[in-house]
């Protein structure tokens, strides 16, 4: 399914790590990127839905565009739905939370999807392919998030 929310508690758990030097939603827009050629594939019927993004050099490029379009879409929004008047999004912050975003999407699909491949066009290979049960990742994620969530509205106040 694409748009999977367990991307996000590796997001939350950075966001409650890093705070002001990370941002959710910069890493969240890059996930929603990451996952719109699966959404088009099986839309449109792809057999291999997970191939030009899924990859080295695709994250790397998803990576730069979640860069200049989420600094301004994240400013924009915590400035006018969140009323933080003077918030700033730094470019190291935004070039972090993006790079973070892409290059994790890759490696946790990578342990789930077999029509993924990490490293082309230099390598077919599938080497992290059901190394890792899904369960686990499921629940890994799913307690990171919980537990950034917790640790970020501890923060907060």
């Amino acid at each position: 399914m694409p748009f999977t929310p367990l991307h996000l508690g590796l997001g939350a758990s950075c966001k409650a790590i890093g705070y002001r030097k990370f941002s959710f939603m910069i890493f969240a827009g890059t996930q929603i990127l990451m996952d719109l050629e699966p959404l088009f594939g099986l839309i449109l019927g792809w057999h291999t839905l997970h191939f030009y993004t899924h990859n080295l050099i695709g994250a790397l490029l998803i990576g730069i565009i979640s860069i200049f379009i989420g600094k301004p879409i994240s400013e924009f929004t915590l400035k006018t739905i969140f009323k933080e008047k003077h918030w700033q999004i730094s470019w190291k912050v935004a070039v972090f939370s993006a790079l973070t975003g892409s290059f994790s999407h890759i490696l946790l699909d990578a342990f789930m999807h077999a029509d993924m491949y990490p490293f082309f066009p230099l390598s077919k290979s599938q080497v992290l392919l059901g190394l890792i049960p899904y369960s686990y990742i499921f629940y890994g994620c799913l307690f990171g998030f919980l537990l950034g969530g917790i640790g970020f509205l501890i923060r907060e106040s």
